[in-house]
């Protein structure tokens, strides 16, 4: 375990550092007044927690200080940890009661959607499944090589189509290898769409609609890959694709490069999706399940 909280630590520092590192001075030996609330309040929205977010949280925490009387701004501290995690669900258990199970990954231009579909085939490969892959952004073909070489690094199959090809077919092309290869799981990766594009949404629509119609149920999962270098930015592209293709998870991408971790909290309030997993660096072990009591622990660690 303490490995674990070792490694969300350091993929957290940034976040820690940029707006949580105040809180040793704000949370001192001085008594609760207005200016620690100004003050905390700065802080959480610093985080990227969101006016909404910070001023919920600081409305059950002023209530909890009235409730058990407390003086010190320096016995916020623990409070404050709690309400964090309060605010974060644990993630479902990933239960694939279908086989093939198919998995439709979906992101703006540039959110390390294509790397992270990468990270997770090396992942439920490691678990022993059957991993193909379908590389339905057709319209990037650098995307279409990317998933190519880690599909050959990983021994993992990729079906792929003709560059600017239709990239319903490619993924219809996919569910039914995965079906006749006897997979257990295929992800497709799906062109970065820019959710302010009607059009483009549109197009992602239709790719979900013929993988339905390759399998009847399908898709059974539909992760939205947000980068979280963009904060708050992120939550209105993740409301355009629960609109458009009923997200059933979040995956946070670069969380180890960003100062805006806050914006799980956000997320989890405002869209009540399940954050799954989260990048805390570069290599394929570093895409981890997400885990509410490390990452409260992470951004709060150097206080």
């Amino acid at each position: 375990m303490n490995g674990l909280f070792t490694r969300w630590r350091a993929g957290l520092s940034k976040t820690s550092k940029a707006a949580f590192g105040q809180m040793a001075s704000i949370l001192g030996a001085s008594e609760i007044n207005n200016e620690t609330w100004d003050a905390l309040e700065a802080l959480l929205v610093q985080a990227d927690l969101g006016i909404d977010t910070a001023t919920s949280i600081l409305d059950s925490l002023k209530r909890f200080t009235r409730t058990e009387g407390l003086i010190r701004a320096s016995e916020l501290f623990s409070a404050l940890k709690r309400e964090l995690r309060s605010r974060l669900e644990t993630p479902p258990e990933l239960k694939f009661e279908s086989k093939p199970v198919i998995i439709l990954v979906v992101g703006v231009n540039g959110s390390g959607k294509t790397t992270t579909i990468a990270k997770l085939a090396s992942r439920f490969h490691r678990e022993g499944k059957k991993i193909l892959l379908g590389a339905a952004d057709t319209f990037r073909a650098a995307a279409m090589d990317q998933l190519q070489v880690w599909g050959d690094r990983l021994k993992v199959e990729v079906i792929v189509g003709a560059a600017e090809s239709d990239p319903g077919a490619v993924a219809y092309n996919a569910v039914q290898a995965g079906v006749a290869r006897g997979a257990d799981i295929v992800m497709i990766d799906t062109a970065g769409r820019l959710h302010t594009r009607f059009n483009l949404m549109e197009e992602l629509k239709k790719v979900n609609r013929v993988v339905g119609k390759a399998l009847e149920g399908a898709p059974h999962e539909v992760w939205l890959v947000l980068d979280a270098t963009t904060g708050q930015n992120a939550l209105q592209q993740a409301r355009v694709f629960k609109d458009t293709v009923n997200v059933t998870g979040v995956i946070l991408s670069k969380l180890d490069s960003s100062a805006r971790g806050g914006m799980a909290f956000a997320i989890q309030r405002e869209l009540g999706l399940p954050i799954l997993f989260a990048g805390l660096g570069e290599n394929t072990e570093d895409l981890m399940p997400f885990d509410p009591d490390a990452f409260v622990d992470g951004i709060l660690t150097n206080n």
